[in-house]
């Protein structure tokens, strides 16, 4: 039922990230990644645009020559959506003998994966796993949460919002008057205390703050009845899939004159729905090729080349999280001829790349990724479009993985094995 992905290509590593492997002495069972994503369902987008990236990823580690002279395996499995499929797709990995867990759309499922593998873990000593988080942004993952089996490949709720507030201040964009709207769970929460620990900085006050149901709100007419009678010059909010889409769209049929700045506006579909409200709204992204340069436009074409689509909205990120497995794996020599969790765990700790955007690091102190950033606005001037329309996302203000990076959270102790 649930079969290996094949591989597509053996083409050259897009990233210029040549893994070196020597072929050595095949291990008797191949390493296994499972990725554990919303496959179906209303949130299937996210899910599936997750599941492109790690396939490309998975391909370009064994373009490379794979993990201990074999092939590395995917196998996929579809959570539905929710913690508690996720928790069973995680025990059909285990039994399956997957190493490596990815996952990415949805904190609350990370949450849910991220503690069965602490709990598995310390029951099954020299058969652990390792979380691959490419894209659930709570902060008490690498907080309260934190632990040696779990990286984060992706941002949170401080660095996306401290890029964003910057820049749409530097770019007198922002306005004295803010609107927070986010989902009712850990991210949305997080975005929340984000919007207003930076309302200082960027001279704004919040006039007034929601938070909804995830994935259950239909008609958000209501919501943008509120913001146009709370004022605001700008809404700031980090929804994601439907409740983005239907956001936009309802802001759309309202006519409303209000700046938006998001986290997640690069999601295939948001600018089509929005239309010409879109102008002049902004993204805090992990990538966007015309500010990548010559470098970006290759990753664009390689990756279009061997998907069908260019990349964007989280699979930038996801590919290089999964870049930065490929240098992990390289440094990870096999224990007793299988793979050892834990050496990989601690060459994961000092795992860095360049991308197109800068270069990539990991901190030990919380396994959060230092990445770079970049705050775009939507405008027709972009070089590349979006959506079949005239419109694209314009560079407005890059940041270094330091400038981007906020201080790893006291709450994050992390016990390493032994």
């Amino acid at each position: 039922m649930h079969q290996p992905a094949i591989t597509r290509n053996a083409a050259v590593l897009a990233l210029g990230l040549g893994l070196g492997l020597s072929a050595g002495a095949a291990s008797a069972a191949p390493l296994k990644i499972g990725l554990v994503e919303t496959l179906s369902g209303p949130q299937a987008s996210s899910g599936q645009a997750y599941r492109s990236a790690v396939r490309y990823g998975v391909d370009q580690i064994n373009a490379a020559g794979g993990w201990n002279g074999e092939p590395v395996q995917l196998v996929e499995y579809d959570n539905q959506g929710g913690p508690a499929g996720a928790a069973d797709k995680l025990k059909a990995a285990a039994a399956d003998g997957v190493q490596l867990i990815v996952q990415g759309a949805s904190s609350a499922v990370g949450g849910q994966i991220t503690e069965d593998i602490r709990k598995h873990n310390l029951r099954n000593p020299g058969k652990e796993m390792v979380y691959i988080n490419v894209g659930a942004e709570a902060l008490d993952l690498t907080g309260e949460k934190c632990n040696f089996h779990h990286f984060r490949f992706s941002g949170n709720a401080e660095v996306r919002t401290k890029a964003l507030v910057t820049a749409m201040k530097g770019a007198n964009a922002l306005g004295t008057r803010v609107y927070s709207i986010n989902q009712n769970y850990s991210w949305g929460q997080d975005m929340e205390k984000a919007i207003v620990e930076n309302a200082k900085a960027g001279g704004y006050q919040v006039v007034e703050k929601t938070l909804h149901d995830v994935n259950k709100v239909q008609d958000f007419a209501p919501y943008v009845a509120r913001i146009s009678a709370a004022k605001a010059d700008t809404v700031l909010t980090g929804n994601w899939s439907n409740d983005l889409l239907l956001l936009m769209k309802a802001t759309k049929s309202a006519g409303l004159k209000v700046r938006f700045g998001t986290v997640f506006l690069d999601q295939p579909g948001n600018l089509a729905n929005a239309g010409d409200t879109a102008i002049g709204h902004f993204v805090a992204h992990t990538f966007n090729a015309e500010a990548g340069g010559a470098e970006g436009e290759r990753f664009v074409n390689d990756y279009k080349a061997k998907t069908g689509h260019a990349p964007v909205f989280i699979e930038p990120q996801t590919v290089y999280g999964m870049a930065m497995v490929a240098d992990a794996l390289k440094r990870t020599k096999p224990a007793n001829g299988a793979f050892n969790a834990n050496g990989f765990a601690q060459a994961m700790e000092t795992s860095r790349i360049d991308t197109p955007m800068g270069e990539m690091r990991m901190r030990a102190s919380d396994h959060q990724v230092l990445l770079p950033m970049v705050v775009s606005t939507v405008s027709r001037d972009a070089k590349m479009k979006v959506d079949g329309t005239d419109m694209g996302f314009k560079p407005v203000k890059r940041f270094t993985a330091e400038e981007a990076a906020t201080p790893a959270q006291a709450s994050c102790t992390m016990k390493r094995p032994g």
